[in-house]
């Protein structure tokens, strides 16, 4: 695991094997897991983040969100249940 500098964690927060990179904001009780999570991105709360998802620079993922195997592109905002894709 890799947090970088700049980075805020929230209570109950659960990080297994991911990368989060500088100025990222991970709000209480996410899970982030075998991801990489882009520079000055927002995780909202309860979120779920799961096989090998990658995130570009500033993505809002919103509360409650679950995405497994996903690329995100930079400057996304992203809500609900994604799997296997490529937002754009």
């Amino acid at each position: 695991m890799v947090i970088g500098a700049d980075c805020k964690i929230g209570a109950g927060v659960r990080i297994r094997n991911s990368t989060i990179l500088d100025g990222t904001e991970v709000k209480p009780y996410s899970f982030i897991c075998d991801s990489i999570i882009g520079w000055k991105n927002t995780i909202g709360s309860w979120v779920r983040i799961t096989d090998m998802t990658c995130t570009g620079e500033d993505v809002q993922i919103k509360d409650e969100t679950c995405i497994t195997n996903v690329k995100i592109l930079p400057h996304k905002p992203v809500t609900g249940v994604h799997k296997d894709s490529i937002l754009m």
